[in-house]
C-alpha cells in the first residue's frame, strides 16, 4: 500500500535543509518525506512552496529564508536565479570545492560501492571568476526577463529548464572579451534589423553566436551560427574588426537543419584564419570551429599535470587514451612515454590530433578514428598490451564494451577522467569486479560557481 504523501501541492511549509543535493539544490524534509529546494543551503530554515510531488519526493520553491547558512554570499551576477547556469552563486567558493569533494565520495560509495577509496580535496582555482574560454549565446526573440520589450531581438542564454531566452549584458565567469563580443553582436543585430530564429517556425537566420579565446595566445574567433544565407556580412566583420582589436578569426557556420545541435557541418571563413591557437603547459593546440577544447584551460593544465602524475611514465611505456579529442592528453603523455595511441570518433577532431602533434613536433603518437568500444577490441585482437589506459568519456561514461576491452588489454594502470561522478562510480565499479583497484581520486574543480566537478581516478591492476 502506498505511504500517504504529507506535502500537497501549492501549500507552503517550513522546514530545514539538511544538505545539497546532486545539482546543488537544497534537500530537506518535511514529515520523513524529501524536498528538493533550488536556491536553498544546507544548514538553512526555509519557507517552501510545493509545486511538484512525485512517488518519493517533491520539489518546493524558495519563498523565504527564515534561518542563513552562514556560508550564504551575495551572488555577483544579476541573473543568478533567472538564468540557472550557475547553480552556486550563493555559496562560499571554499565550501562550493567541498561540496564538490563530497559529491565525488559520495556517488564512489553509494553508487560505485567503493568506500576504501582515497578522495583528495577539490582542486580549486585562485580566481574563480572570468574563466570560460568558450561561449554560445543563442539569439532570439522571446525575453522572460521583460528588460526589453517583447519581440525585440535578445541574445543570452536559455533560463533554467526551459528555452526561454534571457538577454544577458554581462556574465561574470566568461572571459572578459566574449561580453564585449556579446554586445557588438547585439548591437550589429538591431542595427541592421537582422532576421533571428525562430525555433518554432524554423524561420530568421541568425541562430547562435559562438566565441572561443586563446587564454594564453589572446587570439578570438566569432563563429556566427545561420540558418542560410547572412546579409550584411561585411557589416558585421568591419563592426568585429573596429571592436575587437585583437580578433583572428570571424566564421559563419550553417546549420540549416531542425534540431537543438548548434553548429552545423558548413564552415565560411569570413576574415582572417580559419582557426585560432592556444597551449596548455608547453604544447600548442590548434583550435577549429568544431573542435572540442577545455573549456578552463587554467584549471585543465592542473587537471592534465595530475592524469601525468597516476601515469608514472618512465619514457618505456605504451598508452592507449580512448576519446582523446584533439589529443590534449595524448600529446601531453606523449612526452613521457614510448608510443601513444589516441581513439576519436569525430574525423574533425582527429585531423586536429594529428596537426596538433605536428605543431608540436611529436612523432610518437599516433591518431586512430572510430568509436573506442569498436577499436579497442580491434587493437587488442591485434596484440596491443598497453601499459597505461586514460579514458575521458562524455557525460554518459564508458561503454561496457570498452571496459571490457581494456580488461582483456590487462594494463597495469587504468587512468579515468570523468565529468559526471554517477557514470564513473558505475564504471569504477565494474572495473573493480574485473581485477582493478581504485587507488585514488583527485577532484578538480573546472567549472567554479556551477555545480559541476571534474575528477581522475587512478586505477591499479591487481595481482591474482
Amino acid at each position: 500500500m502506498r505511504p500517504e504523501i504529507p506535502v500537497i501541492k501549492n501549500q507552503d511549509y517550513e522546514m530545514n535543509i539538511d544538505r545539497l543535493g546532486t545539482n546543488g539544490e537544497g534537500v530537506g524534509r518535511v514529515d520523513g518525506f524529501t524536498v528538493f529546494v533550488e536556491g536553498a543551503l544546507a544548514g538553512e530554515r526555509v519557507l517552501v512552496k510545493i509545486v511538484r510531488i512525485a512517488r518519493a519526493y517533491a520539489y518546493g520553491k524558495l519563498l523565504d529564508i527564515l534561518q542563513n547558512s552562514p556560508l550564504r554570499i551575495e551572488p555577483w551576477c544579476p541573473y543568478f536565479k533567472a538564468c540557472g547556469g550557475c547553480q552556486l552563486q550563493h555559496l562560499t567558493y571554499d565550501a562550493q570545492l567541498d561540496y564538490k569533494t563530497e559529491k565525488v565520495r559520495d556517488a564512489l560509495e553509494r553508487i560505485g560501492h567503493l568506500r576504501d577509496v582515497t578522495v583528495h580535496p577539490a582542486i580549486g582555482m585562485d580566481e574563480p571568476w572570468n574563466y570560460r574560454n568558450k561561449a554560445q549565446f543563442p539569439v532570439g526573440l522571446v525575453n522572460i526577463d521583460q528588460i526589453m520589450t517583447p519581440g525585440r531581438p535578445v541574445l543570452g542564454f536559455y533560463a533554467a529548464r526551459s528555452h526561454n531566452l534571457i538577454n544577458i549584458e554581462q556574465c561574470p565567469i566568461q572571459h572578459e572579451v566574449i561580453n564585449r563580443v556579446m554586445c557588438l553582436m547585439r548591437e550589429f543585430i538591431q542595427t541592421y534589423n537582422i532576421p533571428v530564429y525562430e525555433e518554432s517556425t524554423h524561420r530568421g537566420v541568425l541562430r547562435h553566436v559562438v566565441i572561443k579565446v586563446g587564454f594564453r595566445s589572446h587570439q578570438l574567433m566569432v563563429i556566427v551560427v545561420t540558418n542560410g544565407e547572412l546579409h550584411r556580412k561585411k557589416e558585421m566583420v568591419s563592426l568585429l574588426k573596429d571592436g575587437l582589436p585583437g580578433i583572428t578569426s570571424i566564421i559563419q557556420n550553417v546549420q540549416t537543419k531542425k534540431t537543438n545541435v548548434v553548429l552545423g557541418e558548413k564552415n565560411i571563413t569570413l576574415w582572417g584564419s580559419d582557426s585560432i591557437l592556444d597551449a596548455i603547459g608547453d604544447l600548442k593546440f590548434r583550435i577549429s570551429p568544431l573542435s572540442f577544447f577545455q573549456v578552463n584551460p587554467v584549471q585543465i593544465e592542473k587537471l592534465y599535470g595530475k592524469v601525468l602524475e597516476y601515469a608514472n611514465l618512465t619514457g618505456k611505456e605504451k598508452v592507449v587514451d580512448a576519446y582523446c579529442g584533439i589529443g590534449t592528453i595524448s600529446l601531453f603523455l606523449a612526452g613521457k612515454a614510448a608510443k601513444v595511441y589516441g581513439v576519436e570518433a569525430i574525423p574533425q577532431a582527429v585531423q586536429d590530433a594529428k596537426e596538433n602533434a605536428g605543431l608540436n613536433g611529436i612523432e610518437n603518437a599516433e591518431f586512430l578514428e572510430g568509436r573506442s568500444e569498436a577499436v579497442l577490441p580491434r587493437l587488442s585482437g591485434l596484440g596491443l598490451h598497453p601499459d597505461v589506459v586514460v579514458v575521458d568519456p562524455p557525460r554518459k561514461g564508458c561503454d561496457p564494451k570498452l571496459l571490457n576491452a581494456i580488461v582483456k588489454m590487462a594494463p597495469e594502470r587504468m587512468i579515468y577522467v570523468s565529468c559526471n561522478p554517477a557514470t564513473l562510480a558505475r564504471d569504477l565499479n565494474l572495473m573493480s569486479e574485473n581485477g582493478y583497484q581504485a587507488e585514488e581520486v583527485q577532484p578538480v574543480d573546472l567549472f567554479p560557481q556551477t555545480m559541476h566537478v571534474e575528477t581522475v581516478v587512478l586505477m591499479s591492476r591487481v595481482e591474482k
